[in-house]
C-alpha cells in the first residue's frame, strides 16, 4: 500500500499553509527522512520530511498552492509496487500537482483551496453499507493507507465502516471506534481506568535521529532536546521566532519520532543514550535548550560535558519536583485515535480550545505505530512510576556555569511552575501568563526573547561578563 504525505499542522491555530516548494519530483526515489518539501504560515516556515523510503508516485498539490492541514499532498510507493495512472481516490496527478479536491474546507473557513479539474472516472457506485463512493474504480471502499492497516491487524471489514473523512473516506479513526477495548489492570494511580492491549515491539540499538538546519551567521548552533511524547517538529513555531542567524540542531529522544525505540531502566540509562548522540556532533560549543523531559535531559548533558555548553535554556523543564500529570502523559502515550488523543493534549496549553482538531489529528498521524505507543508507555511507567517524577536534576542544575536561564508558562498542568523556585539562584526565571506547559508552542516570540538574550551572553568570553 502507499504511504500518504499529508499537509502537517505545524502551530496551534494552523488551518491551511502554503505549499512554498516541493524538493523531489514524481518518479523520485526518497528515503524516510529525507526533505521533500517546504511549508510556510504566519508562525512557521519548515521542512516536511518523507513518512517512507520509496518511489514518489504521484503529487497532488502544486507549489504555491495553499493546503488545508490533514489534507494528502503526495504518495510514496515501496520500490516493487505498481504505481496507478491515477493516485488513490482519483485526483489529479502529474507533474502540474495540482491540489487534491478531496479536502474541503469547513464553513466558514479562510482556506484557500486551488481550483482542480476533476478528472474523469467511472460512474460511482455503492462500494460498502454505508454508501461510501469510490471515485477510483477501485472496487474497495475508499479509505486511507492507515485505516486499512488498521483493518487489517484487528480484523474490521471496511464494507461496514462510514467514513467520516473528505467525501465519506475513512479514516483510521474510523476503523478504531468498531475495535473492542480490552480491559486491563487498575491503574488509578495514573488517573486511568483502562489499559490498551499489549503490544510487542523489539528494540533497535541504531543511533538517535538527528537533523540540522544551517544559519546564515556566524555563531555557536543551537541544540533542542523535545519532551516526552513529542518530536523535532515541534519546534518549528520557536525555531522562526529564533530566525536564521544559528544553525539549529535537533536530536529525538529514544522511543520518540525518528529515533529507535529501546528500553530503558531508569533515567540515567535514557540520558546516557542523549549523551552519546550530543558527543557525536562535530561542535565545540553550543546552546543547549531543552523542553520538559528534554529540559531535564539537556541539564544532564550540561553536568556531564560543561565545556561545550555555551548557555542552557530550559523550557517547562521536568527533574525539579516529584509532581507531574501522569494521567495526561500516559493519556497521550496510549492513544490510538484523535478522538482520545485530543483531550489530552487541551491540558496542554493554557486556552483548551486552542488545541483544535486539526492539530490533534496530525499530532495522531506521527503515532499510527502501536510500537511506538507501546515503547512510551512502558517509558512513562519508568520515568513517572504513579504518576511521580522519578529523578531529580536540582543539584545537576546547581552546578551549571555558563547562561542559565528557565522559561516556565504561568498555566501549566503538566509541571507546575513553582518546581523552578527549587532552581539556583543563577538560574533567571521567566514566567509567562497566557502560556501552559508548551510555551514555545502557544507564544514562541514571548520564549525566543530570552533565549536570544541567553545566546548573545553565552558567546561572550567569560572574563568580560
Amino acid at each position: 500500500m502507499p504511504t500518504e504525505v499529508i499537509l502537517p499542522k505545524v502551530d496551534m491555530d494552523m488551518d491551511a499553509g502554503l505549499l512554498a516548494q516541493w524538493h523531489v519530483a514524481i518518479g523520485d526515489h526518497v528515503e524516510k527522512g529525507a526533505a521533500l518539501f517546504d511549508i510556510e504560515t504566519d508562525k512557521a516556515a519548515m521542512e516536511v520530511e518523507a513518512p517512507a523510503s520509496g518511489i514518489v508516485g504521484h503529487i497532488v498539490a502544486e507549489a504555491g498552492s495553499r493546503i488545508p492541514v490533514g489534507q494528502v499532498v503526495a504518495w510514496i510507493y515501496a520500490e516493487n509496487e505498481k504505481i496507478p495512472d491515477l493516485p488513490p481516490g482519483g485526483a489529479i496527478s502529474g507533474d502540474t500537482g495540482a491540489a487534491e479536491a478531496d479536502a474541503e474546507p469547513q464553513a466558514g473557513s479562510r482556506k484557500e483551496v486551488a481550483e482542480v479539474p476533476q478528472p474523469t472516472a467511472p460512474a460511482a457506485r455503492d462500494s460498502d453499507e454505508a454508501g461510501t463512493e469510490n471515485h477510483s474504480g477501485d472496487p474497495r471502499p475508499r479509505a486511507t493507507p492507515a485505516a486499512r492497516a488498521a483493518a487489517r491487524k484487528s480484523g474490521v471489514d471496511l464494507g461496514r465502516v462510514a467514513g467520516s473523512g473528505p467525501k465519506g473516506r475513512i479514516q483510521a479513526d474510523d476503523v478504531a471506534r468498531l475495535q473492542p477495548v480490552a480491559a486491563g489492570p487498575s491503574t488509578a494511580e495514573a488517573g486511568l481506568s483502562e489499559s490498551a492491549p499489549p503490544v510487542d515491539w523489539a528494540e533497535n540499538q541504531r543511533p538517535l535521529a538527528m537533523t540540522r538546519r544551517k544559519g546564515r551567521a556566524k555563531g555557536y548552533p543551537v541544540l533542542l532536546i523535545h519532551g516526552f511524547a513529542a518530536d523535532a517538529a515541534g519546534w518549528a513555531p520557536l525555531e522562526k521566532a529564533l530566525g536564521d542567524e544559528r544553525e539549529i540542531i535537533r536530536i529525538e529522544l529514544p522511543c520518540h519520532g525518528r529515533s529507535p525505540l529501546v528500553r530503558t531502566g531508569s533515567f540515567r540509562e535514557f540520558t546516557r543514550m542523549a549523551v552519546r548522540a550530543f558527543d557525536d556532533l562535530d561542535v565545540e560549543q553550543l546552546h543547549l535548550v531543552g523542553h520538559s523531559l528534554g529540559g531535564a535531559v539537556a541539564a544532564a548533558i550540561a553536568d556531564i560535558r560543561p565545556r561545550r555548553i555555551a548557555s542552557l535554556s530550559l523550557i517547562s523543564p521536568a527533574g525539579l519536583g516529584p509532581e507531574i500529570d501522569g494521567a495526561t502523559l500516559h493519556g497521550i502515550a496510549r492513544a490510538t485515535r484523535t478522538d482520545s488523543l485530543a483531550p489530552w493534549l487541551k491540558r496542554l496549553g493554557a486556552d483548551p480550545d486552542a488545541i483544535s482538531h486539526d492539530f490533534a489529528k496530525a499530532a495522531m498521524m506521527a503515532r499510527m505505530e502501536p510500537e511506538l505507543r507501546a515503547a512510551q508507555v512502558e517509558l512513562a511507567g519508568i520515568l513517572f512510576p504513579d504518576g511521580t517524577q522519578s529523578f531529580d536534576l536540582s543539584a545537576a542544575m546547581a552546578r551549571v556555569e555558563a547562561p542559565f536561564k528557565i522559561v516556565w508558562g504561568r498555566q501549566d498542568r503538566i509541571l507546575p511552575w513553582r518546581h523552578a523556585l527549587r532552581a539556583p539562584d543563577v538560574a533567571g526565571l521567566h514566567l509567562l501568563d497566557k502560556a501552559g506547559h508548551i510555551p514555545h508552542i502557544e507564544r514562541p516570540e514571548a520564549v525566543a526573547l530570552p533565549l536570544l538574550e541567553n545566546f548573545r551572553t553565552g558567546e561572550v568570553p567569560a572574563y568580560q561578563r
